[in-house]
């Protein structure tokens, strides 16, 4: 089980408990965090679950895949280097304390 904060775009913070085996989407919608929409159900074919990884925890996640790439070009305001989706980051004991924050909308 990792502890994992999700902060929405006007700073407001949920920290949960999301289990190892998940990803850090279906962390979201299981515990209702506003802010991640999550349209087509984590199979990475939308860019609804976008966030913005806390800098400290960049270098500490896999590395993104072909597909997370191409579908990040169709998320709002994309940062290079922080900008993941929540359904391609796959939760264990090693992410306890992620930090991500959501974008100002979902497209």
């Amino acid at each position: 089980m990792a502890k994992i904060t999700y902060i929405e775009h006007g700073g407001t913070e949920h920290v949960v408990d999301v289990d190892t085996g998940l990803t850090v989407m279906e962390g979201a919608r299981d515990n209702n965090i506003p802010g991640i929409e999550a349209d087509c159900g984590g199979a990475c074919a939308c860019s609804t679950c976008h966030v913005y990884v806390h800098p400290e925890w960049v270098e500490k996640l896999t590395p993104m895949d072909p597909m997370e790439e191409d579908m990040l070009d169709f998320a709002y305001e994309p940062k290079p280097g922080q900008s993941r989706l929540t359904c391609q980051l796959k939760v264990t004991d090693a992410l306890d304390g992620l930090i991500v924050q959501m974008p100002e909308k979902q497209i």
